[in-house]
């Protein structure tokens, strides 16, 4: 994002960026939405200088001494100036309090690993403590398999959390790009109290092709996005990239006014 004439990388076109910027990083000619870092959407989504970041400085271990992956983790830090995947912290949207995730696909393609698991349930635990909504904004390859079964250990240690906050009565808003797959869609992805998504956004657990494979039959067109899912109940809604601000503003405000059981 920091090219003076960056590429859409669906039709080629270049753009410069300070309309790229206007059009909130979507290409003007055939609609692609760019894939967005995270310090990008914190500008994009939080009120003017709201957002505080906590627990930045967790850093991953390498626990299996898996091959490279020391090294995938140095050269992600680097190249990021991120320690992890995700960003956490609480914000104001619209004027309206709510703790925030926002995952980084620059970062190992923001898959979960520990840290990453263990940010996500601390994220919730502080709305918890606060009595305030959480939001988080997914992007990610699925579990970080250089973790083994610690990285799929996080899918039901963020999911207990999510039912700690529902049982205390306050809601999870989910809002899933492009992409949102394996053991994040299986986890705290889908079970956003209210699940929005970009347009046509790939959002599954394994791939089409594993599948096909699987079950021996082709796959329906656009089988996996956004608009796919929507039409078959597993999303609320599709928002566009220009208006998430808005709606998500309007869920906190809805629920600072009605608050109510989301079971």
């Amino acid at each position: 994002m920091s090219k003076l004439f960056p590429k859409c990388p669906k039709c080629k076109t270049s753009h410069f960026i300070s309309f790229l910027k206007h059009a909130h990083y979507v290409c003007s000619k055939c609609g692609h939405l760019l894939r967005l870092d995270a310090p990008i959407r914190v500008k994009m989504i939080c009120d003017r200088k709201s957002f505080v970041q906590f627990n930045e400085n967790i850093k991953s271990l390498d626990p299996l001494e898996f091959p490279k992956y020391r090294d995938k983790l140095d050269k992600s830090i680097k190249e990021t100036k991120l320690n992890e995947a995700v960003i956490t912290g609480v914000c104001r949207i619209k004027g309206y309090s709510s703790t925030i995730g926002i995952m980084d696909p620059r970062f190992i393609m923001g898959s979960m690993g520990s840290v990453v698991g263990e940010k996500i349930t601390r994220l919730l635990e502080y709305s918890l403590d606060n009595s305030i909504p959480s939001i988080i904004i997914i992007l990610s390859g699925g579990a970080r398999m250089q973790e083994g079964v610690l990285s799929l250990m996080q899918m039901v240690k963020t999911s207990a959390a999510v039912k700690r906050l529902n049982d205390n009565h306050l809601p999870l808003f989910t809002v899933l790009t492009d992409p949102t797959t394996g053991g994040v869609t299986a986890s705290y992805a889908m079970l956003g109290n209210v699940i929005l998504a970009e347009p046509n956004a790939l959002i599954g657990f394994a791939g089409p092709r594993v599948i096909e494979q699987t079950i021996g039959q082709s796959l329906p067109n656009g089988f996996q996005r956004a608009e796919f899912l929507l039409e078959h109940g597993m999303i609320d809604m599709i928002v566009q990239r220009k208006e998430l601000k808005t709606v998500l503003g309007t869920l906190l405000k809805i629920h600072s006014q009605r608050p109510y059981s989301y079971h």
